[in-house]
């Protein structure tokens, strides 16, 4: 094989407070997973979420932490039905999330809602009627809806 198979499996974040980090993603309901010592790891559905201590996250990498940057990029959850998305906004609002968008429709015929997290990450919170999701909740771009789809 050449190039990269086209996978995610670990989505790392630099926190500056691994304890509270944790304990907000503890508080929307999520179960660690056995971990290394200084990292805390939820195992998702088909990728692990791991929280990193912010400077031992920069010394890996190389550089220093005020050229981590922060880019333009939201983690997303999406939900099998509408009425769901306003209920995790809730769950979020309670664990310390600043509900940034309220639950609503979108023009492209979705419902969303966004939330900041404690530790500074975006969230987007959304039910796409074009793209259901896997039994199991695993999502694809183009759903999991047509049984004759390919990886159906």
């Amino acid at each position: 094989m050449s190039g990269m198979d086209q996978r995610i499996s670990v989505i790392t974040l630099g926190v500056a407070d691994l304890a509270a980090a944790a304990g907000f993603y503890e508080a929307l309901g999520w179960r660690r997973t056995p971990a290394p010592e200084g990292v805390v790891a939820f195992d998702l559905i088909g990728q692990t979420l791991a929280l990193y201590p912010l400077a031992s996250f920069a010394e890996d990498i190389g550089l220093p932490v005020s050229e981590l940057g922060h880019g333009a990029v939201t983690l997303a959850c999406n939900c099998r039905a509408k009425q769901e998305v306003a209920g995790v906004l809730a769950a979020a609002r309670r664990a310390g999330a600043e509900i940034l968008r309220p639950a609503a429709d979108v023009v492209w015929g979705g419902h969303v809602g966004y939330f900041h997290a404690p530790h500074g990450v975006i969230w987007e919170v959304a039910f796409n009627p074009f793209a259901p999701l896997a039994p199991d909740g695993a999502f694809r771009w183009a759903g999991y809806g047509d049984p004759d789809a390919p990886d159906a």
